[in-house]
């Protein structure tokens, strides 16, 4: 279970800086700008992933490992 949290968490960090790069940058990179629905909305969408990737790390942590 730790080692899910511990992917599911970078995953959403590397969508989440992929998201700001892109936005920042005009890189047609990562997953948060293709959703139809955030249009406008993708830099929130970003940082509540980088948000969410801490919260999964420190869930991840605060379990045992086995």
């Amino acid at each position: 279970m730790k080692q899910l949290l511990e992917l599911l968490g970078f995953l959403a960090l590397v969508q989440g800086g992929t998201g700001l790069l892109h936005e920042f940058t005009d890189w047609r990179i990562g997953l948060v700008q293709r959703i139809g629905f955030l249009d406008g909305y993708e830099v929130y969408a970003s940082v509540a992933l980088i948000v969410l990737a801490f919260a999964l790390f420190a869930a991840a942590e605060s379990r045992r490992s086995g």
